[in-house]
């Protein structure tokens, strides 16, 4: 079963592109999330900031590039790491949106 997460943000911040100690590079950032969502049937504003990663020839292709604009990502929630359960989008696909 794969659940993806579909998001549109706006990159708050971006991370220099760096690489693991296997040579993967990895493109660190923050995304703020601003939309109306309705929960039994009340409306309510959404507002949140989410820690995301990219990984990979994408990071390399991305770096440098994505802070300031608003994209659409899909991707998978994962814990940081095996220490860390703060939780850390995964984005697997991302473009940007055009405003």
């Amino acid at each position: 079963m794969q659940n993806r997460l579909e998001l549109t943000a706006t990159v708050e911040r971006e991370d220099s592109l760096r690489y693991t100690p296997a040579g993967l590079p990895v493109l660190e950032m923050w995304l703020r999330h601003q939309s109306r969502q309705s929960a039994a049937n009340l409306e309510r504003d959404v507002v949140c900031e989410i820690q995301a990663v990219l990984l990979g020839e994408m990071a390399k292709k991305f770096a440098g590039k994505l802070a300031g604009n608003t994209v659409q990502c899909t991707g998978f929630l994962s814990q940081r790491s095996l220490r860390n359960t703060r939780l850390v989008l995964h984005i697997e696909y991302v473009e940007f949106v055009r405003g």
